[in-house]
């Protein structure tokens, strides 16, 4: 075992090495340091060439720390996200991009959208569409008229945990956000603490909140646990376990075609009747399914809507560069926000 662990650490470091002399050469040339297309690249052929008995989770969260480390070889990457320390944005990132990155909280997704848009940060990670409560309707409004791009995607399952220093016997206030305790009400009326449910702005300041009263508890993630020093009491006590939020990774350019893409659109389209059918039949008719269609209001009209889709092909790709051509001569304004592998598994 030894002599393997010797091997695994010789190799790492070699490879550790390649990484820095490609950086070097990312840097003179002005190329990214982390492109999401060369991410799926290197998962997806681990997961083809695993040959067990690791399961592919396992392998995915090693890779993940490898390339981490590799990323702050070549020029540590700044991570910007909605705060604070130990949200779910925050977990959501630390799951993409590890533990070697800079990561730094923000107050609110329009300070996310700016800090990639001044170049303050390399990337951002903001929440998009939430399976119980849908789409994120602040990033929504933002992606209408700025200039970042998506570049990747994370789909997380959300669980909500117990962090408490006391058994649930002797815990007089539990902190957290008013959508939690309604994602967890179940639980916390079978436990009979619903009662001492106290809302507060973030599951993080909550967990602050709880490392800093011996009598309270937090409802929250567990890296808020982590970061706060807060055992986790009960894992997992959200009442509907398929909770998943979808991230989007911001970023200055899209990702290259992978084969199995996602891209990100927004249009308008004319104040008449069968404007958006007229739309959508250009997809059928290319044969381009759309996963995901949400509309916000216009700020420029009363009477006009903003379209979101996500259409399941790559910019470049054929049948996609056919369907926006035609789209753009029914739409008002039409803007491609990005493309980007499409997810193989949830966090």
């Amino acid at each position: 075992m030894d002599a393997i662990d010797a091997e695994i650490l010789r190799h790492m470091n070699e490879r550790a090495r390649l990484a820095r002399q490609i950086g070097r050469l990312k840097m003179a040339d002005g190329t990214p340091i982390y492109a999401s297309d060369r991410e799926s690249e290197i998962l997806t052929r681990l997961r083809r060439e695993n040959p067990g008995p690791l399961p592919d989770s396992v392998l995915l969260a090693v890779y993940r720390e490898i390339m981490s480390g590799s990323f702050a070889l070549e020029r540590t990457l700044r991570i910007t996200f909605l705060g604070p320390m130990g949200s779910y944005s925050h977990l959501a990132a630390a799951a993409k991009f590890g533990a070697s990155v800079a990561y730094e909280p923000v107050g609110d997704i329009a300070a996310a959208f700016s800090e990639v848009e001044r170049g303050h940060a390399d990337f951002a990670v903001v929440p998009l569409e939430n399976s119980l409560g849908g789409g994120v309707i602040d990033t929504l409004d933002k992606l209408i008229n700025s200039t970042v791009r998506v570049c990747a995607e994370i789909s997380c399952r959300i669980h909500h945990n117990l962090l408490a220093r006391r058994p649930l016997g002797q815990i007089e206030r539990i902190y957290s956000k008013p959508e939690v305790f309604n994602q967890c009400r179940h639980w916390l009326q079978e436990t009979g603490l619903l009662s001492k449910t106290v809302p507060v702005a973030s599951t993080s300041k909550a967990a602050e909140l709880a490392a800093e009263d011996e009598e309270a508890a937090a409802i929250g993630s567990t890296l808020a646990a982590e970061l706060h020093n807060l055992p986790v009491q009960v894992a997992s006590i959200e009442d509907d376990p398929n909770n998943v939020t979808r991230f989007y990774v911001l970023g200055h350019e899209s990702a290259r075609r992978t084969g199995d893409d996602k891209t990100a659109i927004v249009f308008t389209v004319p104040d008449r009747a069968g404007a958006l059918v007229d739309v959508l039949n250009v997809f059928r008719r290319e044969q381009v399914n759309l996963s995901m269609i949400t509309s916000r209001p216009s700020r420029l009209s009363a009477r006009e809507y903003c379209f979101f889709v996500e259409a399941e092909a790559h910019a470049t790709d054929d049948p996609l560069v056919r369907a926006l051509a035609d789209t753009r001569r029914l739409c008002g304004n039409l803007t491609v926000l990005g493309s980007f592998p499409r997810p193989k598994e949830t966090q």
